[in-house]
């Protein structure tokens, strides 16, 4: 049942992306930016978007869009910096991969495929380089971004995660594996990461990294759903 929150954060959300499709002068100024400073555009995307991911999480787990100990700040930063360790790696996968497979006669134009409008051959590019990145890099990041997750539970929320040291080899043994496997690996990597970076790396270069963040919001999603799930299997 949608309440008066709800309605707030909707328009909220219509404020601050108004400007980008409204004023001209901002998106251009978005364009210029996110060209000069890749990296801390990075870190702006993904701690807005991402973090509002996990928020409309939290509304869908509890009915609010915070609580004790949740931590919007300190989720916030720790989104940033793993955006901007995504941005590099998609820049590794997106060059990396074709770069590779151009030895082989099949994908020979490959990289130019990639630099041009869409074809077939960059269709078939992006699902691989989709598929490379989110075999290898994804299950890393997502199993570091659920330990971090928990650790800033254990600091009740507070910015005091940041000096606290992080028990990593305690936190990961107390993942919910059967879960984190289940559910967050053997089935939305292969039913809509792979799809959606797909999409991803068809797009131009610039929109590439802002439409990671969107799905940041996704995720956020894909978390809360598996936060229930655990709640669910301990039971």
């Amino acid at each position: 049942m949608m309440k008066k929150a709800d309605i707030w954060m909707a328009v909220g959300v219509i404020l601050f992306f108004a400007p980008f499709f409204i004023f001209k002068p901002v998106y251009d100024w978005y364009l210029s930016f996110n060209g000069n400073h890749p990296l801390i555009m990075a870190f702006l995307k993904f701690a807005i978007l991402a973090t509002f991911g996990e928020v409309l999480g939290l509304r869908i787990k509890t009915g609010k869009y915070n609580t004790p100990g949740f931590g919007i700040l300190p989720r916030a930063i720790v989104w940033g910096i793993l955006g901007i360790w995504i941005a590099v790696a998609m820049g590794v996968f997106k060059f990396g991969v074709p770069a590779y497979l151009s030895k082989f006669p099949l994908f020979e134009s490959l990289p130019d495929a990639m630099k041009g409008s869409f074809s077939g051959m960059k269709l078939l590019g992006a699902f691989c380089i989709s598929v490379m990145m989110n075999t290898t890099f994804a299950p890393v990041f997502m199993t570091l971004h659920k330990i971090t997750d928990a650790h800033i539970g254990n600091c009740n929320g507070k910015l005091k995660f940041l000096t606290t040291p992080l028990p990593f080899g305690k936190l990961i043994t107390q993942l919910n594996w059967q879960v984190q496997w289940g559910f967050v690996f053997k089935k939305t990597i292969p039913f809509f990461w792979i799809p959606a970076h797909t999409i991803t790396f068809i797009l131009p270069g610039e929109f590439q990294v802002l439409f990671a963040a969107i799905l940041g919001i996704a995720l956020g999603l894909i978390l809360s759903i598996a936060a229930l799930k655990s709640k669910t299997v301990s039971k």
